[in-house]
């Protein structure tokens, strides 16, 4: 591939624009929630028995509702995954996630508009992919190629 000026504009304005994301205060805030999360030790203990109820799960859950303990592990996987997602520094990690991948997703459907308005960018969101104006295939809409 020949580096050409074009491209290489191109290259320029990507680095400026990571640059601008990642000096944004929603990455900003997205560090800091994933820290306090790292710092707080009942949410990583928490995680740590989530993680090991979720292979108990996984594993009684193949088996399916024939398994003897299938209702135990199903409510005991269910509480924990309440009580860590009811703990603020798990909420706050979780909202400013979303929140990063919010913008992300903008960014993303605007550069493929910029383009095209019939790139599909997968987001995700069905937001975005119902705002391309595209109402499903099959729909024989006017803006669906």
């Amino acid at each position: 591939m020949l580096a050409t000026e074009e491209r290489m504009n191109i290259l320029n304005i990507t680095d400026e624009l990571s640059e601008m994301i990642l000096k944004s205060d929603v990455v900003d805030h997205y560090y800091q929630s994933l820290y306090k999360l790292r710092q707080d030790e009942k949410a990583r203990n928490l995680i740590q028995a989530f993680t090991k109820q979720k292979e108990i799960y996984e594993e009684v859950h193949r088996i399916g509702k024939y398994h003897p303990d299938y209702l135990k592990v199903i409510k005991e996987t269910r509480e924990l995954k309440r009580d860590m997602d009811l703990l603020e520094s798990v909420y706050e990690f979780k909202k400013a996630e979303n929140a990063l991948q919010n913008l992300l997703d903008e960014i993303s459907v605007l550069i493929g508009h910029s383009v095209s308005r019939q790139i599909k960018v997968p987001t995700g969101d069905p937001f975005f992919e119902s705002s391309s104006g595209c109402s499903g295939c099959g729909s024989g809409g006017h803006s669906c190629g």
